[in-house]
C-alpha cells in the first residue's frame, strides 16, 4: 500500500473488492459510447460498439475491433498503435502525449490520437480505485461536497508522471455507502477541458464492484455542471476479469 494512501482511500479499495483485485492481471468488457466529443473529433462511430481489455498491473489497453474487424489498438504511455490480430504494427506513433499540444475540445483526431486518448482513459477508468494505492500516487480527503441533496466526501488524487492521464490532479466524489458518484478532472488533451465525470449502476464481478454507466459534462468553476450536452457516455457489459 502507498504510504500516501489516506483512510478514504484505503476504505474506498476496501469497499470494492480489496484484495480480491490482485487475483487478476486483466479485464475486459464490452463498450459502447455516446456523446458529442466523437464527432467533434471527426471519429465518430469508432468507438460506438466494441470491446476493450486493460491490464490491472501497469498502463496497458487495447480497443477491439478498431476501424476494421481484423485490427486492435495497442495503448502504452510512451506509444499508441493500431495492430493486426496478430500483432502485426499496422501504424503507430510514439510519445503520443507530445501530439496533442495546442489543441482545444474542437480539435479534430488521428485514428492513433483516438487510440491513445480511449486507452489511457479506460485504463483510469477501469482501474478505479485500486490505482489509488498504487507507487507515486498521493490522496488526500477534501471537504465534502453537497450535491442532489446528498453529502459526498472527496478524495484528492495527485498522479505521478508514470501514470498518463486526463491530468496530474484529480477529485473522486463517494457517497454514503463508499460508492463512486462522480471524478473530476482538467483534461489536458482537449486543452484542459474542465470535466465531471459521473458513475452508476455498479455490478459485483468475480468480487469486485465495477459502475457500468458513465457520462461526462462540463465543469463550471463553482463546481456545479452544466447538464448539456453530453460530451461522452459509457456502457459496459460482459465484464470479466482474468488471472494470470
Amino acid at each position: 500500500m502507498n504510504v500516501s494512501t489516506s483512510p478514504l482511500a484505503s476504505e474506498v479499495i476496501e469497499r470494492y473488492g480489496g484484495s480480491r483485485w490482485n487475483r487478476f492481471n486483466t479485464v475486459t468488457s464490452r463498450l459502447r459510447t455516446g456523446g458529442v466529443l466523437w464527432p467533434l473529433k471527426q471519429q465518430a462511430g469508432v468507438l460506438d460498439d466494441v470491446f476493450v481489455r486493460v491490464h490491472l498491473r501497469e498502463p496497458r489497453a487495447s480497443h477491439f475491433p478498431f476501424t476494421a474487424p481484423h485490427l486492435r489498438t495497442s495503448y502504452q504511455p510512451h506509444r499508441g498503435a493500431i495492430e493486426d490480430g496478430d500483432g502485426n504494427v499496422v501504424s503507430e506513433l510514439p510519445q503520443p502525449r507530445q501530439s496533442f499540444q495546442g489543441h482545444g475540445l474542437d480539435t479534430p483526431w488521428t485514428e492513433l490520437q483516438l487510440a491513445y486518448f480511449a486507452g489511457y482513459a479506460m485504463w483510469t477508468y477501469l482501474n478505479t480505485p485500486f490505482l489509488f494505492a498504487l507507487d507515486g500516487v498521493e490522496t488526500r480527503e477534501l471537504t465534502p461536497w453537497h450535491e442532489n441533496g446528498e453529502a459526498w466526501r472527496r478524495l484528492q488524487v495527485t498522479l505521478p508522471a508514470g501514470i498518463p492521464s486526463h491530468g496530474t490532479f484529480q477529485t473522486f466524489y463517494f457517497d454514503a455507502d463508499l460508492l463512486l458518484k462522480r471524478h473530476d478532472y482538467d483534461t489536458e488533451v482537449l486543452g484542459g477541458t474542465h470535466a465531471a465525470h459521473y458513475t452508476s449502476d455498479h455490478v459485483e464481478v468475480s468480487g469486485i464492484l465495477v459502475p457500468t454507466r458513465r457520462w461526462v459534462l462540463a465543469r463550471n468553476p463553482d463546481g456545479s455542471t452544466q447538464s448539456e450536452p453530453t460530451i461522452v457516455s459509457i456502457v459496459l457489459s460482459d465484464i470479466v476479469f482474468q488471472g494470470a
